[in-house]
């Protein structure tokens, strides 16, 4: 990942040029002659020395984000709070209340994911053609996956009784990921996720076809934005599924995020984010009611603020000096981490839980599942990523040259 933050003098506007990031002319005022750019020294020079860095504060949120929820999924859920539930047989508030208290807001790491990817996304994809931002999405999330599939599926048969195992079939068809455009239920619960973010996949997609600029990312994150806040009235089930009102503003305020990062802040940018963080809380507030019922909202607004205003530190450059290597590897522990832990997690818990104090119990099986996460991250990430990425790179310079020879 490139790292680069605003200049503390100013805060202007930059372009791409030959790959480097720039500052963006300032605004012509008649009458007023510009002075000459200097190509070599100064802003741009401070700005060279940037681009090319990682972002390891972003990794760190990210892992952070993860223990987050499947500390919720363990011990801080409604199910996990009921008498009798298959997971602990009696109320987790009961049993450890402290933990409960504070793993129940825990659900909002992933409203945390999705405005990391917004951000992440609009990074990774800058500069590159369609085809190489299908080629990196395919090798970022199916070698993990297919083997969270594969191992969550195992462990249920092993382990019955806590949740339903679905038909071969299904299981085969979870393998695509677009299990929920078909209406079959999901390996794991937390897959769910992943179907929003393949929607903010394609739609972004169609931005990276005509190249990405500045403006293009700003009118996209209105025109979305627009989409998702007329949808639930709509009455057009298809408008509600591409717009995605329960997850656009988080993926848009990453976005946001990015372009304050990339070219500086400007009033537009922050008045995105403000319009992103009124309904991302309105939405909390839908999911506490709906969904969650064990957090408040105001708990969970604060959270949430203080990620934001996290990222805002780092879009402008106040973390530049974290440079810690060992962040790089919790980032990679993530996704599969996020993949595997629940499902499997909470049958596992259902088979120990007395045999050891609850509390440690739960840091045993995170900490089996961190381990787990690195040698999937080492032998099945990284191998079978390279092999999707020279196949898939053949595939499309094969199409390429066909196109060209018809």
């Amino acid at each position: 990942m490139s790292m680069h933050g605003a200049d503390s003098r100013a805060s202007i506007p930059r372009r791409a040029v030959g790959g480097l990031q720039q500052p963006l002319p300032p605004l012509a005022v008649p009458g007023q002659r510009q002075p000459p750019e200097s190509a070599g020294t100064g802003r741009h020079a401070v700005v060279r020395e940037r681009v090319g860095r990682r972002l390891y504060a972003i990794d760190g949120i990210r892992l952070l984000a993860a223990l987050m929820v499947a500390m919720h999924h363990y011990a801080g859920t409604n199910r996990v709070n009921q008498p009798g539930n298959a997971i602990w047989d009696r109320r987790v508030s009961d049993i450890m209340p402290t933990v409960f208290r504070f793993s129940s807001y825990g659900w909002i790491g992933v409203e945390i994911f999705f405005v990391i990817s917004g951000f992440v996304i609009c990074m990774s994809c800058w500069g590159r053609t369609p085809s190489q931002f299908f080629v990196s999405r395919v090798m970022r999330l199916y070698p993990a996956y297919w083997f969270a599939v594969l191992f969550t599926t195992a462990v249920l048969v092993a382990v019955p009784g806590v949740w339903e195992r679905l038909r071969p079939r299904e299981v085969l068809l979870n393998l695509t990921m677009l299990q929920s455009g078909s209406s079959v239920a999901n390996v794991d619960g937390v897959y769910w996720t992943l179907w929003s973010e393949l929607r903010f996949y394609l739609l972004f997609l169609l931005v990276v076809m005509t190249g990405l600029t500045y403006r293009k990312v700003v009118v996209f994150c209105c025109v979305w934005g627009a989409g998702a806040m007329l949808a639930p009235v709509s009455g057009f089930p298809l408008l509600e599924l591409v717009a995605n009102p329960d997850g656009a503003w988080y993926f848009i305020a990453g976005l946001a995020l990015y372009l304050m990062h990339r070219f500086g802040q400007d009033l537009l940018l922050w008045g995105i984010l403000a319009l992103a963080w009124l309904m991302g809380q309105h939405e909390l507030g839908q999911r506490i009611d709906e969904v969650e019922h064990v957090s408040g909202w105001r708990g969970s607004v604060l959270i949430f603020t203080v990620f934001l205003l996290a990222m805002v530190a780092i879009a402008l450059g106040a973390t530049d000096r974290i440079r810690w290597k060992w962040l790089v590897t919790a980032g990679a522990l993530t996704y599969p981490l996020y993949l595997m832990h629940y499902a499997a997690g909470t049958a596992m818990i259902n088979r120990l839980r007395d045999t050891m104090d609850a509390r440690l119990l739960i840091v045993v099986v995170l900490a089996g599942f961190l381990v787990l996460s690195w040698l999937v991250h080492r032998f099945v990430e990284r191998p079978v990523a390279g092999m999707l990425k020279r196949g898939l790179a053949t595939s499309f310079t094969r199409m390429r040259n066909a196109g060209q020879a018809g």
